[in-house]
C-alpha cells in the first residue's frame, strides 16, 4: 500500500515551477516505503523468474534452447540482480548531479522540493535493489572498471541537459522492461512489488528530467546541441552496455565466453531494446538531440 506524505509548502507560482508542484503532490499522495511493502521475508521461490525470460540476453539463441528450464530461470534471476546493481550505480550518480544543480537555488522553490524529495525516493530505490539483488542470491555485480570512472568524471562535470538528459536515458531504459516484469505472473513475486515500486515513483522522475531538458536547452546554439548531444549518446552506451554484467552467465552454470558470444549476436535481444526505446528517441529528436555522432553509439547500444 502505498504511504501518504507530509506535503512540502512552496511559495513557488511561476510557470516553471507548475511541474514540480504537481510532482511534489503526487509523491504526496502516491509513495511506497519498500522496507514495508517489499516481502522480504518469504524465501525464494525457486520455481520463478527473476525477470520476464524474453527480456533475457541469451532468449532465442541456440544456447537458450539448450538450457534446461532451472538454468534459465537462475539466469533471469542473476540478470535481474546485474540489471539492479547497475541501477543503484547510476542512482547513486544521478543523486550527486541533481544535488550538484540545486545547490545554490532557492530552497523554498517547488523545483528544489521536487529535487530532494526525487533524491529520497532513489535512495530508497537503491537500498531496496540492494536487499532484492541479495535475495535473487547474486554477488554485488559492478560495471567495468573504466565504465565506473568515466562515470566518477561524468556525475562531477555534467550539468544541464546533459545531465538531465542521461538521467531519463537510464531511468527509460529501465521502465519499459520493469512494465513487462512487473505484470508477468511468471516472475518471482517480491520483483514484481519491487518493480511495480519503481515504475511508479519514476514516472515522477522521467517527467522532471524531460521537462528540465527542454528548459536547460531553451536558447541553446547549435554548437552546445551538437556537443550535449554526444555527450549523452556516450553515457547511454555506457549505461546500456554495463547492465547485464558478463559473470552472471558464470553464476548461472553457463560456460561464460559461448554465452558473452551469444548474447552480443542476439537479434531478438537488440530488437527488444530498440522496440523500449522508440519513445526516448523521438523525445531526443525533438530536442535536437540525435546528431549523426549521437546516432553512432545509440546504434551501437541497439537503442536505435
Amino acid at each position: 500500500m502505498a504511504s501518504s506524505t507530509v506535503r512540502p509548502s512552496t511559495k513557488d507560482s511561476s510557470p516553471e515551477g507548475d511541474v514540480a508542484r504537481r510532482l511534489l503532490d503526487s509523491a504526496a499522495v502516491l509513495a511506497y516505503d519498500p522496507a514495508t511493502e517489499v516481502d522480504w521475508e518469504t524465501p525464494l521461490d525457486r520455481d520463478c523468474h527473476g525477470a520476464s525470460p524474453e527480456w533475457s540476453t541469451l532468449y532465442g539463441t541456440a544456447y537458450w534452447r539448450e538450457m534446461t528450464e532451472e538454468q534459465r530461470k537462475e539466469l533471469t534471476r542473476q540478470e535481474a540482480a546485474s540489471v539492479a546493481s547497475t541501477g543503484i550505480w547510476f542512482e547513486m550518480i544521478l543523486q550527486q548531479m541533481v544535488l550538484r544543480d540545486v545547490y545554490a537555488k532557492d530552497p523554498t522553490s517547488a523545483e528544489v522540493q521536487w529535487a530532494l524529495t526525487e533524491i529520497a525516493e532513489e535512495c530508497r530505490h537503491s537500498i531496496m535493489f540492494a536487499r532484492g539483488a541479495q535475495k535473487l542470491g547474486a554477488p554485488a555485480y559492478r560495471p567495468h572498471r573504466f565504465a565506473t570512472e568515466l562515470g566518477r568524471v561524468f556525475k562531477s562535470v555534467a550539468f544541464g541537459e546533459a545531465a538531465y538528459a542521461a538521467i531519463l536515458v537510464a531511468e527509460e531504459v529501465l521502465d519499459v522492461m520493469q512494465r513487462d516484469w512487473m505484470r508477468d505472473e511468471r516472475v518471482v513475486p517480491f520483483v514484481r512489488t519491487i518493480n511495480n515500486i519503481h515504475v511508479v515513483e519514476e514516472s515522477r522522475h522521467m517527467k522532471f528530467a524531460r521537462d528540465q531538458t527542454r528548459k536547460q536547452l531553451a536558447g541553446a546554439g547549435r554548437a552546445r546541441r551538437q556537443i550535449n548531444a554526444l555527450i549523452i549518446a556516450i553515457a547511454s552506451y555506457v549505461i546500456v552496455t554495463s547492465m547485464v554484467n558478463r559473470k552472471v552467465y558464470v553464476n548461472a552454470g553457463l560456460d561464460e565466453e559461448r554465452a558473452v558470444a551469444e548474447a552480443k549476436a542476439n537479434e531478438h535481444h537488440k530488437s527488444m531494446m530498440r522496440s523500449s526505446c522508440s519513445g526516448l528517441m523521438e523525445f531526443l529528436s525533438s530536442c535536437g538531440l540525435l546528431t549523426r555522432p549521437a546516432l553512432v553509439f545509440y546504434k551501437r547500444a541497439h537503442l536505435i
